[in-house]
């Protein structure tokens, strides 16, 4: 399917199922969050794709508000000593920061892919 004929929801859901974002099918990480070079199926080129800092930016605040707002419900119900706090919250922003990473990372190389957002190495600071 031509980039130009696919939806911007279907160009989300290639995203969160971290595939290519030119075909769709091929896999687009090689390990955890190392981007391969090349697409295995379309042999699109993969190097030039990077999502940059957005996606940890994004869940650094999307975790953090999650991980508070629960914090302060568990506080409230069951008064747990400060050092149980630790030992519950810590892992629980590990887990999510690992299992929603990938799935960020991805959607945003889609979604960048979609709007043929890319970065110039020509701009003239001169002027």
């Amino acid at each position: 399917m031509a980039d130009l004929e696919r939806s911007q929801n279907q160009a989300i859901i290639i995203g969160l199922k971290c595939r290519c974002p030119s075909c769709g099918k091929g896999r687009l990480y090689d390990g955890l969050l190392s981007v391969r070079s090349n697409c295995e199926l379309c042999g699109f080129d993969l190097k030039k794709e990077d999502s940059g800092d957005g996606p940890a930016s994004f869940l650094i605040f999307f975790i953090g508000a999650l991980v508070v707002i629960l914090a302060f419900i568990v506080d409230a119900k069951f008064a747990p000593p400060l050092w149980l706090h630790a030992i519950i919250w810590a892992p629980v922003i590990a887990v999510l920061t690992i299992a929603l990473l990938r799935p960020a990372k991805s959607l945003m190389i889609s979604l960048q892919f979609h709007h043929q957002a890319t970065q110039s190495s020509e701009i003239d600071y001169d002027s």
